[in-house]
C-alpha cells in the first residue's frame, strides 16, 4: 500500500485501479472506511483511525466541506476552457448499474453539480480502435464534483457527449482505449479539508503509469 499521509486520526493511501475501495482492510482491518472510489478508479482514499474520526470525517462530505480534485481524459474536444454540468442523476431504467443524467430514469432522483476545467487538448488523429478513418480528439480535465453521487463525473460527461476515455459502462458508441488502455482514465488526484485541529490539509496523488503512458502517446 502507498501511504500519501498518516497521522493519530487517519491515514490517506493511493488506490490501485482493480481494488475495491475497502481493499486496505486486508491488511490493516482496524481502519475504518470514509468514502468509496470505483474499482477501476485510482487515486486517493481516506480512511479513519477511530469512530470519531470517522464520524467528523463523513460529515464533511456530507455537508460538501471537502474539495475533491480529479484528473480525467475525456472523448472530443471540450470547447469552452471551464464550466459547470448541473444535471441531477438518477439509476437507469435500462442498466441498473448505471446513474444516468439524462434518458429514462428510475429512483430517488438526486442533485449532482460537477465543475471542471481544461488542461490540455490532444488534436484529432486516426486510431486503430476505432474505425481507421476517423479522427479522434482528446481533452484533459480537473473535475471538481460539488456533490458526491455514485459515478457522478462518469455520468455527467457522458451526459455532455464527452465519456471518460475507455470507460466501459458510459462511454457507449465513443468507447475507445488509446495506448493499451485497459480502465477509465479517471484518477483522484487531489483532496483538500480542515483536519479535527483546525489545520488545513491538502493532499495529491500523482497519475499512475498507465494514465502517464496514454497522455505521452497523444502528446
Amino acid at each position: 500500500m502507498e501511504i500519501i499521509y498518516e497521522d493519530k486520526n487517519l491515514i490517506a493511501l493511493n488506490k490501485p485501479a482493480g481494488a475495491n475501495f475497502d481493499w486496505a482492510l486486508k491488511e490493516k482491518p482496524e481502519l475504518l472506511p470514509i468514502h468509496r472510489l470505483d474499482k477501476d478508479t485510482s487515486g486517493i482514499i481516506l480512511f479513519a483511525k477511530s469512530e470519531k474520526t470517522q464520524e467528523y470525517l463523513r460529515e464533511l462530505f456530507k455537508n460538501h466541506k471537502i474539495k475533491k480534485t480529479y484528473k480525467a481524459l475525456v472523448v472530443g474536444n471540450i470547447k469552452n476552457n471551464t464550466g459547470v454540468i448541473d444535471l441531477a442523476i438518477g439509476r437507469s431504467k435500462k442498466t441498473p448499474l448505471k446513474r444516468v443524467a439524462i434518458g429514462e430514469q428510475r429512483g430517488k432522483i438526486r442533485e449532482a453539480i460537477t465543475e471542471y476545467k481544461v488542461l490540455k487538448r490532444f488534436n484529432g488523429r486516426p486510431t486503430s480502435t476505432w474505425t481507421s478513418d476517423v479522427q479522434v480528439g482528446f481533452t484533459l480535465i480537473e473535475a471538481y464534483p460539488k456533490t458526491g453521487r455514485t459515478h457522478q463525473i462518469r455520468s455527467h460527461f457522458s451526459a455532455i457527449g464527452h465519456p471518460i476515455v475507455c470507460d466501459k459502462l458510459y462511454a457507449g458508441k465513443k468507447f475507445i482505449c488509446p495506448a493499451g488502455l485497459t480502465r477509465q482514465f479517471l484518477h483522484a488526484y487531489a483532496i483538500e479539508f480542515n483536519l479535527q485541529n483546525g489545520s488545513r490539509l491538502r493532499l495529491e496523488a500523482d497519475l499512475p503509469e498507465d494514465l502517464k503512458k496514454v497522455l505521452d502517446m497523444l502528446s
